[in-house]
């Protein structure tokens, strides 16, 4: 008897979704077909995409090994084996999306899977991160297309890695799902607050949703609100501006009203900042109250010490007259936010020519001068930072405050988190994304674009089950074997560990496909199903 067994495992539930989204078919139409016709370039993405799926920690340089033993043409098709993707393979794919412009490439395909699954966007998020890389990665001049390559160089690194040379991350995720619209690659050194407002212009012209803009605090210049025009945005509002922190420092407890949501509290003020007229909602927020309270009364200890040290270094230094010395302890002071100097005396110290005790009532030669003093706690200053904790200011455009009212707002701006949970995904130990290894920055380029479809389809699918489970009123084990309504799909994929694909007389079948496993697919649809032979 002829058994051929192979590893389907999640596998297929990660197929079925690329297939849904009709992925394969837009890079196709996009990208012209390579001579050698058994991996199309869109085959070759998807192939990529189920490597980053993977979770088995396989980076893209094990990328044909990632395959072997793998149910290869029966998630790719038909005469597809291990020995087809490999690294050149690859390379060539990564080159053709880079030349058919990863931005637009990009949204072509999110158009396509927004209205395939009926995402909806009654807000969208935009934000940043920077991924790191080693190598060298020099400049490099416009290919012969005009491309301008993508400048890996040092800047401000979101992972705290100054060391390493990166690239940056621009992504827009719907609110509905977190499910990624847009994705541009930016260089290394880039500054956010420069390209937010343009990177939403340029998205409204393409999408033209009817959704209001998210963004944090480098979205607000007057140079972003004036390129927005009249697209409604909530943003946070930097405390660096003089207004902002006045208005945070002043307002009394008194002042702010419970939010529908809770935990918080808010009031709402008018601003005209870069000649917008926008509202600010000053919130305050109990638990990040809580927590700054906390940490205020860390630095109170931390800044004690290292203030008592500086004091016993400067009190040991002598000084040409009294004045000298007090301006010294001023400058000192001076550097503490929260602390300051009490008792402060001068000390006189008389010094004579000779050597040995002098005579009575000789005259000193000259003096010199040491000051005493005493670190004590500012109360000022500890009031106001206790009043300033846990306190933000959310501005946005949207003028009347019935249909959008301040809770609204600070929900709005709360699904924030959106593109971060997304960039934490992306930058997991068990995605292919933990240590970028191309030796070009256009093929670094286009693995971000990988890693943003990847997100796209484990978005779309924890979504779709989500929504599923939602609708008919059902629910699926947890971790802890307890029924949860909003699994993560990452949970779901372990589920489907050992689950494999047989031949046997030339017959496929399925194995290990349990009751639960059996049920979990009934939530994804006929295009997952069919991958585990069930429609």
């Amino acid at each position: 008897m002829s058994i051929q067994v192979q590893d389907l495992n999640h596998l297929g539930i990660v197929a079925g979704i690329i297939d849904e989204m009709g992925l394969v078919e837009v890079i196709d139409r996009q990208i012209a077909p390579h001579p050698q016709p058994t991996v199309s370039t869109g085959v070759a993405l998807k192939a990529m995409i189920l490597n980053g799926l993977g979770f088995i920690s396989a980076p893209l340089y094990l990328f044909e090994q990632f395959f072997v033993g793998k149910a290869t043409e029966h998630l790719l098709g038909a005469g597809i084996t291990a020995k087809h993707l490999n690294d050149d393979r690859l390379g060539r794919a990564l080159d053709a999306v880079w030349e058919a412009g990863l931005s637009g490439l990009f949204m072509t395909i999110a158009m396509q899977a927004y209205e395939r699954f009926g995402v909806s966007a009654q807000s969208v998020h935009l934000d940043s991160s920077s991924f790191s890389v080693t190598g060298a990665y020099p400049a490099t001049d416009a290919d012969a297309d005009g491309l301008v390559p993508l400048k890996i160089t040092y800047g401000y690194s979101k992972d705290h890695r100054p060391d390493l040379k990166q690239f940056l991350v621009d992504v827009i995720c719907s609110n509905d799902g977190e499910v990624p619209l847009f994705l541009r690659v930016g260089d290394g050194n880039e500054s956010d607050s420069a390209v937010f407002g343009q990177l939403i212009a340029e998205f409204q012209q393409q999408w033209t949703l009817d959704s209001v803009y998210v963004a944090d605090a480098a979205l607000y210049t007057e140079a972003n609100l004036k390129t927005l025009g009249d697209l409604q945005w909530v943003t946070r509002v930097p405390l660096t501006l003089k207004a902002a922190r006045q208005l945070v420092d002043e307002l009394a407890v008194e002042a702010f009203v419970p939010s529908t949501l809770e935990g918080y509290t808010c009031l709402e003020r008018t601003s005209d900042y870069g000649g917008v007229a926008q509202r600010w909602v000053v919130v305050c927020s109990e638990p990040r109250r809580q927590s700054d309270l906390k940490q205020l009364e860390k630095q109170l200890n931390k800044q004690a010490k290292k203030a008592e040290k500086q004091l016993r270094q400067l009190q040991q230094q002598t000084f040409a007259c009294a004045a000298d010395a007090q301006q010294a302890a001023q400058r000192l002071a001076q550097k503490w936010p929260l602390h300051q100097l009490s008792a402060v005396t001068v000390e006189p110290q008389a010094h004579y020519d000779q050597v040995g005790r002098p005579a009575r009532g000789q005259a000193p030669s000259h003096y010199s001068f040491q000051l005493q003093a005493e670190v004590v706690p500012c109360p000022e200053a500890i009031a106001l930072a206790q009043r300033r904790a846990g306190r933000f200011i959310l501005a946005t455009n949207v003028l009347a405050a019935n249909h959008f009212t301040a809770s609204q707002v600070l929900s709005t701006y709360k699904d924030q988190q959106a593109p971060e949970r997304g960039f934490r995904f992306l930058k997991d130990p068990l995605f292919f994304t933990s240590s970028v290894f191309l030796n070009t920055p256009s093929r670094v380029a286009a693995l971000a674009f990988v890693m943003g479809l990847a997100l796209m389809v484990y978005t779309l699918a924890q979504r779709q089950l989500r929504q599923a489970l939602a609708a008919q009123d059902e629910t699926i084990p947890n971790q802890l074997g307890k029924p949860t309504a909003k699994p993560t799909l990452r949970w779901v994929f372990m589920c489907f560990q050992a689950v494999h694909w047989l031949q046997v007389e030339q017959l496929p079948q399925i194995s290990n496909l349990t009751d639960i496993r059996v049920k979990i697919l009934g939530f994804f649809g006929a295009p997952c199903q069919k991958y585990y032979l069930l429609c």
